[in-house]
């Protein structure tokens, strides 16, 4: 199979604007490959992200981590986590297996795989680097007033009109 295309633009980049605010991660830098564990082919845990200096009106967060990479028109939606309250600043490794590791009312939504978890890199075999943008949202809403069968991009629009800061960190991986 050929898998030569044009490289997607980065997905903030074409989006709104949003202002700034830090992330960091204890398990990859940005703009670094991701470890084996964090992937498909190892143990497939989402990684640790820590993040502050976002807006004091800031009622919820929303979590995402998405792969513009992946051969499909739309990208590849691999974690969504909504409705976290607005003092929760950090996800340990590993957050991402169910919602009982989620804290408070937080939950995720299905992945592109079907999943209601964090889906690690499977890029095919052979393709480029994927880069796997992993970004957390500060919201004016306490809720996005979705349940667990929302899709990935429905809560991508939802948030849209409510985001009112965003910390993004890239990490990449291939096989």
């Amino acid at each position: 199979m050929n898998l030569d295309r044009p490289q997607a633009p980065a997905p903030y980049s074409i989006l709104p604007t949003a202002a700034p605010f830090g992330v960091r991660s204890d398990d990859f830098a940005d703009g670094e490959r991701l470890d084996r564990v964090h992937s498909g082919d190892g143990e497939n845990l989402s990684p640790h992200l820590a993040w502050w200096g976002f807006p004091p009106e800031t009622l919820s967060f929303y979590i995402t981590a998405f792969d513009p990479d992946a051969p499909v028109p739309a990208g590849w939606w691999h974690w969504t986590v909504i409705d976290i309250a607005p003092e929760t600043t950090e996800l340990p490794r590993g957050a991402g297996q169910s919602d009982l590791e989620l804290p408070g009312a937080s939950f995720h939504l299905r992945n592109d795989g079907g999943g209601h978890a964090y889906s690690g890199p499977t890029p095919p075999a052979g393709d480029r680097a994927h880069r796997y943008y992993f970004a957390i949202n500060a919201l004016n809403v306490d809720t996005l007033d979705l349940d667990d069968d929302a899709t990935a991009t429905l809560a991508a629009f939802t948030a849209l009109e409510h985001t009112i800061a965003r910390a993004v960190i890239m990490g990449t991986y291939t096989r």
